[in-house]
């Protein structure tokens, strides 16, 4: 047989990031068995990565990492990691220490080259759009990626739409939807008739229960404004 039993190829998740501030265990369970209540369809049994950038002193790693799996999170990675004993910790755990984008690009910076001519600037190419013209049933899912999302067709309940960037519905929206996916926090979301089951941008979601009753179902437009979803009429 001339083909290889396996084959490693690029793909792209879209992940959650729970960013801890705490160290200590039982806080950071508390915290993340608050907000899984609030939304257990969407973060059951989800998979996450731990960004441990803000934590300082002594950590047991043991227990935090035991105090995150008892919510039913599932630990995929840990990035944020600056501190040498931690890694060690994490790898025993059998956990693999993320690098994030900036963090590589970071560390690749040589020392400053010899001055060069400078090369005329490149404009940027301009940013893409995804559209999609048929309707999206229960079960799939859509991805943008570094890209906005257009939905002219409705949106099923159990369906999710996901960017990098701005996402727009222009039929029934019953599913999901996550806009801003990599982390940009001015990407925006836009919906001629809102009945989401959960929206969301940068990691910042309302599910259905908490989107304002006077915006259910209507024209509306979702952005951030100091952090902290907002909702306003789409006109």
């Amino acid at each position: 047989m001339s083909q290889s039993p396996i084959e490693f190829k690029g793909s792209s998740f879209t992940l959650s990031v729970v960013h801890l501030h705490h160290s200590q265990p039982e806080v950071i369970r508390q915290a993340l068995q608050d907000k899984i209540d609030q939304a257990p369809a969407f973060l059951h049994n989800a998979p996450v990565v731990l960004n441990v950038s803000a934590l300082n002193g002594d950590i047991n790693w043991k227990q935090m990492q035991q105090a995150v799996s008892a919510t039913g999170l599932r630990i995929v990675g840990v990035s944020g990691c600056k501190d040498e004993a931690l890694k060690k910790m994490i790898a025993r755990a059998g956990l693999p220490v993320l690098s994030e984008g900036k963090e590589n690009r970071k560390r690749a910076d040589a020392p400053a080259p010899e001055p060069e001519a400078v090369a005329p600037p490149v404009s940027e190419p301009a940013s893409k759009t995804r559209i999609i013209n048929t309707p999206v049933r229960s079960g799939q899912q859509i991805y943008a990626r570094n890209a906005d999302l257009i939905v002219t067709s409705s949106v099923s309940a159990g369906a999710e739409l996901v960017a990098d960037g701005n996402i727009h519905i222009y039929g029934m929206m019953r599913g999901r939807a996550l806009a801003g996916a990599s982390g940009d926090r001015d990407c925006q979301i836009f919906c001629t008739n809102l009945s989401a089951e959960l929206v969301s941008i940068a990691g910042e979601y309302w599910i259905m229960d908490q989107i304002p009753a006077e915006f259910f179902g209507k024209a509306a437009r979702l952005c951030l404004k100091e952090g902290a979803l907002t909702i306003q009429t789409l006109n």
